[in-house]
């Protein structure tokens, strides 16, 4: 089993079977629960580190305090507590906020998904790991921290095939996929439509944020092809084009 810094194991998140799912919301990859690491005289080794699974999928960042506090870590080792504001749930918030609201749902009629229902160590994950944690491990015996790296591809040809049953189980009529990457991975491995990027569905206004067409097994369905949450929050490295149009969609949302 796969853990993070000081042990906690990593998680598969799954959706919880909706009775009334309008929607099926499909993302790249389960996030992490953050936490601010310090020293023992309370410095500051690592202003982020992840430490545990996102409890649910699209966490929003509640009871952060609880989660982080519960994990055992030695004296020796410094202490754990939350990190600024903003590092645990963002894209969970940016979910609600940002796409389900303005299409008047919540997430009892949202069936949510990711592409790799697990977390992966990012580069500056790994290198504060490599620097910051493993000498630390090493000098008091602490677990290794295993979480695998991003991959070039999330989805194999069997997870495609396993979200194409958790879709058409879930009951609802709109894909909405967010980012390139799961237009990419998946709505183009199984021909529901020939654009791969949002940008071949144009960012103008009468463009972006359009429902398109398409059939499967004999039903139709919608795709609702929409920015990753960072784009929508302006969360980090951002394209504020790409953020500006997910703004003008929220106003008229298709």
């Amino acid at each position: 089993m796969h853990r993070f810094p000081f042990g906690e194991p990593l998680l598969t998140l799954r959706q919880n079977p909706l009775a009334d799912a309008g929607v099926f919301v499909l993302g790249v990859y389960a996030s992490a629960v953050h936490a601010r690491w310090l020293n023992p005289d309370g410095s500051t080794r690592v202003t982020a580190l992840a430490v545990a699974s996102e409890p649910y999928i699209f966490w929003r960042g509640e009871g952060q305090d609880e989660i982080i506090g519960s994990i055992d870590i030695p004296a020796e080792a410094g202490r754990l507590v939350p990190p600024g504001p903003g590092m645990n749930g963002p894209s969970g918030v940016a979910l609600d906020e940002l796409y389900l609201e303005p299409l008047g749902l919540s997430r009892q009629n949202a069936w949510l998904c990711d592409l790799l229902p697990q977390s992966r160590m990012n580069p500056g994950q790994a290198q504060a790991v490599r620097a910051r944690y493993n000498p630390v491990a090493q000098a008091l015996d602490l677990p290794a921290a295993t979480i695998p790296p991003v991959p070039h591809r999330f989805a194999t040809e069997t997870r495609v095939e396993e979200i194409l049953e958790e879709f058409i189980s879930s009951g609802a009529d709109t894909l909405i996929t967010l980012g390139d990457v799961p237009l990419k991975e998946f709505v183009a491995p199984l021909r529901l439509c020939d654009k791969t990027s949002i940008a071949n569905f144009g960012i103008q206004s009468g463009q972006y944020g359009q429902r398109h067409r398409f059939s499967l097994r004999g039903r139709s369905f919608y795709l609702l092809p929409l920015v990753h949450p960072r784009q929508a929050a302006r969360l980090g490295a951002h394209n504020p084009i790409l953020a500006d149009a997910h703004e003008r969609w929220m106003v008229t949302p298709e």
